[in-house]
C-alpha cells in the first residue's frame, strides 16, 4: 500500500510538471488579423465565429495570409476544412520580397488536398522546385485526409527536417536545407475558368510550440524519407538500414567494370561533393568505362539523384552480369537516364522504351508530366526491388514502371530485346549496382541503398 501510494504521489507530480511543459502559443486569436498580412493575391480573408475564412475570387493569383513573424524551428498544429473542389496549403519557411520574382511567395508548402489523389499532408516548393514529397509512396497516408469534415493537421520543423500529420497519421518526412527561415502562411489557391468563386477553405485553433517549449514525436522508422541533404543520412533513413554507396568525397566502394582497379580519371568528384562522369563525344565507354560497386544486392530500394547536361546519355544498372561479354558497357537491367528531347537514343527502340527512367529497351516509362524537369535540373531517381521479384522505377516522386522479374511477361519482353542472346539475363540472384559511362556529361549525389529483406 505504502509503494502504491508513493507511486500514485509521484504521478500526481509529475503530470502536472508533464502538462505545464506541453506549452502552446496561439498562433491566430480567433478575432481578428492581428500579426498577419496579406500577399500576392486578392482572394476575401475574413474571421467569422473563431475561423480564418478565405475564399475563392476570379482572376487573382495565388493569395497567403502571412505571419508578420518569421520562424525556424517550430511545431504548429491546425484543424481546416475545404469544400472539395478547391486545393489549397500552408507555407512554411516561406519568403517574399521585391526582389525576387516581384514579391510572389515562394517556399515550403503543405497540401490540403481533398482531390482523388489524395496528397494532402504532402509538401511542395511553391514557385521554387515544385514537388518535393507528393506522397505516393506513402499509401497510408493518402487515406488520412476525410473530405468535407474538420481535419487536424500537424507540422514539425526542426533543423533541417520537416515531419508533417493529417489526422495523427505520420504522412511525410524531408530533409532539406534551403530555407532554414520564414513565414507561415494560408493559401487560397486561384481558380481555374472553369472553376466557381465563392468556395471556401477555413482554418481554427491554429498553435504553435517553438524553442523550448518543442515536443517532437518520436520517429516511427515507417515513414519514407525523402532526404535532399547532399550525401547525408538522417536518423529516420539509417533505422530503415539505408547506406550511402556515395560518401561525397572519393569512389571507395567502387571498381571499374570487368576489373577490379578502382575507377578511371573520368570519373570525378568535385569540390561540391557531387559525382561526375565527364564527356568524350558521346561514345559508349569511350572514356574510360562504367563503375559499380564492390558490394552486390538482391531485394532493395536504391535512391540517386542526378543532372544530365544538354543532349546526354547515362543509366543506372542492376543485377549487373559481367559474364556477358557486350564490348561496351556490363550488362545489367538499366534504368535510363537520358535527355528525351537532344538524344537519339530516345527515338529508337519500341514505343518509347529507351527515354528517360524507361526499363532500357524493354518497358517505356509512363512518366506524369509533373515528373519531368528541365535539363540542369536535379531529378531523383528511385528503383526498388522486393523479394517477390516486383520491381518498381520512380522519378521525382511518381512510380512510372512496375513489373515482375522472371514472369512471362518479363521473358517475353527480353526475348524481344537487345538482351535475348544473353540466356538468363536480369535474373541474376544479386549483383552490383552500376553508373553507365556514355561518353556524355552527367552528374550524381545522394547514392543510397537499403537491403529489403
Amino acid at each position: 500500500m505504502k509503494k502504491l501510494f508513493t507511486l500514485l504521489l509521484s504521478l500526481g507530480v509529475l503530470l502536472p510538471a508533464l502538462a505545464q511543459n506541453e506549452q502552446w502559443a496561439n498562433l491566430f486569436d480567433g478575432k481578428t488579423f492581428k500579426g498577419f498580412k496579406q500577399l500576392n493575391g486578392q482572394a476575401k480573408y475574413e474571421v467569422k465565429n473563431g475561423v480564418m475564412v478565405g475564399t475563392t475570387v476570379a482572376n487573382t493569383p495565388n493569395s497567403f495570409m502571412a505571419t508578420e513573424k518569421e520562424y525556424g524551428d517550430f511545431i504548429l498544429e491546425v484543424d481546416l476544412k475545404v469544400d472539395n473542389s478547391m486545393n489549397s496549403g500552408i507555407q512554411i519557411r516561406s519568403l517574399s520580397s521585391p526582389d525576387v520574382m516581384n514579391g510572389r511567395v515562394h517556399g515550403y508548402q503543405v497540401e490540403i488536398d481533398p482531390s482523388d489523389r489524395a496528397w494532402s499532408g504532402g509538401l511542395y516548393d511553391e514557385a521554387r522546385r515544385g514537388w518535393l514529397y507528393p506522397v505516393e509512396e506513402n499509401v497510408a497516408a493518402k487515406k488520412a485526409f476525410k473530405k468535407g469534415e474538420w481535419n487536424h493537421y500537424r507540422i514539425e520543423a526542426i533543423g533541417t527536417t520537416i515531419r508533417t500529420w493529417v489526422n495523427n497519421i505520420p504522412v511525410t518526412y524531408l530533409v532539406d536545407d534551403m530555407t532554414a527561415k520564414g513565414f507561415i502562411a494560408f493559401q487560397v489557391h486561384a481558380i481555374g475558368k472553369d472553376q466557381k468563386e465563392g468556395t471556401q477553405v477555413m482554418w481554427k485553433n491554429i498553435k504553435i510550440q517553438t524553442g523550448s517549449q518543442m515536443r517532437p514525436r518520436p520517429l516511427d522508422k515507417t515513414t519514407p524519407v525523402e532526404n535532399y541533404t547532399l550525401n547525408t543520412l538522417s536518423p529516420q533513413e539509417e533505422a530503415q538500414g539505408y547506406k550511402l554507396l556515395f560518401n561525397g568525397k572519393d569512389l571507395s566502394g567502387w571498381r571499374s567494370a570487368f576489373k577490379t582497379t578502382a575507377p578511371p580519371s573520368v570519373w570525378t568528384v568535385e569540390s561540391d561533393g557531387t559525382l561526375h562522369v565527364n564527356s568524350k563525344g558521346g561514345k559508349e565507354s569511350g572514356n574510360g568505362g562504367d563503375i559499380l560497386t564492390n558490394d552486390q544486392f538482391g531485394a532493395f530500394e536504391l535512391v540517386f539523384d542526378f543532372k544530365l547536361t544538354e543532349g546526354a546519355n547515362s543509366g543506372v544498372k542492376y543485377f549487373v552480369d559481367e559474364s556477358y561479354n557486350s564490348g561496351m558497357s556490363a550488362i545489367g537491367l538499366e534504368f535510363q537516364v537520358l535527355d528525351d528531347d537532344k538524344h537519339p537514343d530516345a527515338k529508337l527502340g519500341t514505343v518509347g522504351n529507351r527515354t528517360l527512367s524507361s526499363l532500357y529497351d524493354l518497358i517505356p516509362s509512363d512518366k506524369d508530366k509533373r515528373a519531368i524537369k528541365k535539363i540542369g535540373d536535379w531529378n531523383r531517381g528511385r528503383v526498388v526491388v522486393y523479394p517477390n521479384n516486383v520491381v518498381q522505377h520512380w522519378l521525382n516522386g511518381f512510380k512510372v514502371i512496375e513489373y515482375v522479374r522472371g514472369s512471362n511477361i518479363y521473358k517475353v519482353l527480353v526475348a524481344h530485346s537487345k538482351y535475348s542472346k544473353w540466356p538468363g539475363f536480369g535474373m541474376k540472384a544479386k549483383g552490383p549496382i552500376l553508373l553507365q559511362e556514355h561518353g556524355d556529361s552527367v552528374f550524381y549525389k545522394n547514392i543510397k541503398i537499403r537491403e529489403i529483406n
